[in-house]
C-alpha cells in the first residue's frame, strides 16, 4: 500500500488571507465546559466584558438585570471556553417565558457572549454560538433572541452572518429605547 505525504506550506511560502494569518476558522483545542454563572471563570469574563461595555459605551456597563438561577438547567445554560486551561469564551441562554410579543413561547434570550482579545480572529466565537443554538433546540427552544448594539460590528457581522435578523426587543431589550441597540432573533427550526 502507497502512502501519500502531504506537505504543509509555511506562511511565508505563499499568500494568505488576514484569517489564515491568525489560524484555523476554530481551534481544535478549545474546550466548551458548562459552568455555573457564578463560578469564578464566569466572574472573571464577565468583569473584562464590562469593562469592555463601560470602554465602548460610557457609563457602567451592561446594566440588564442577570440572576445566576437564569442560567441553571432546564431555564437556561452557559458555558465557557478554554484554550490551553485558559478561560476566554463564554455565552449563555436563559428561557424568556411566555411573553406577549416574543417569536414563541419556547423563546430564549442569548446573554453574555464574550471572547477575550486574545482569542479573537480564529472563529472560536461561532463555536461558542453554535454551542448554544444546538443546546437551546435540544432543550426544546424553537427560538433565540438577543440584544447587542451597533458598535459591536463584530457581532453584529457574527449573528446577522449565522441567519439572525432584526426583530422587535420590546417584550425583552433592556436597552429597547437606546439609539444604539440592535435586536436580532433567530428561529430554531
Amino acid at each position: 500500500m502507497r502512502r501519500s505525504v502531504v506537505r504543509t506550506r509555511t506562511l511565508t511560502e505563499r499568500k494568505c488571507t488576514r484569517a489564515e494569518a491568525h489560524g484555523p476558522a476554530y481551534s481544535p483545542r478549545v474546550e466548551l465546559i458548562p459552568r455555573p454563572y457564578g463560578h469564578p471563570d464566569v466572574v472573571s469574563l464577565t468583569a473584562e466584558v464590562q469593562t469592555y461595555y463601560h470602554e465602548l459605551y460610557g457609563g457602567p456597563g451592561d446594566e440588564s438585570t442577570v440572576e445566576p438561577a437564569d442560567f441553571e438547567p432546564p431555564t437556561g445554560h452557559f458555558v465557557v471556553g478554554y484554550v490551553d486551561g485558559v478561560p476566554v469564551a463564554m455565552g449563555g441562554w436563559r428561557r424568556l417565558g411566555d411573553r406577549p410579543g416574543l417569536p414563541s413561547a419556547n423563546t430564549a434570550e442569548i446573554k453574555r457572549m464574550y471572547l477575550a482579545p486574545s482569542a479573537r480572529g480564529r472563529g472560536l466565537s461561532r463555536v461558542v454560538l453554535t454551542e448554544l443554538e444546538t443546546s437551546a433546540r435540544a432543550a426544546g427552544l424553537d427560538w433565540l433572541v438577543l440584544e447587542t448594539g451597533q458598535p459591536q460590528t463584530s457581532a453584529v457581522a457574527l449573528y446577522r452572518s449565522s441567519g439572525y435578523t432584526d426583530i422587535d426587543g420590546t417584550p425583552y431589550g433592556h436597552y429597547v429605547h437606546h439609539v444604539n441597540g440592535v435586536h436580532l432573533g433567530k428561529s430554531l427550526g
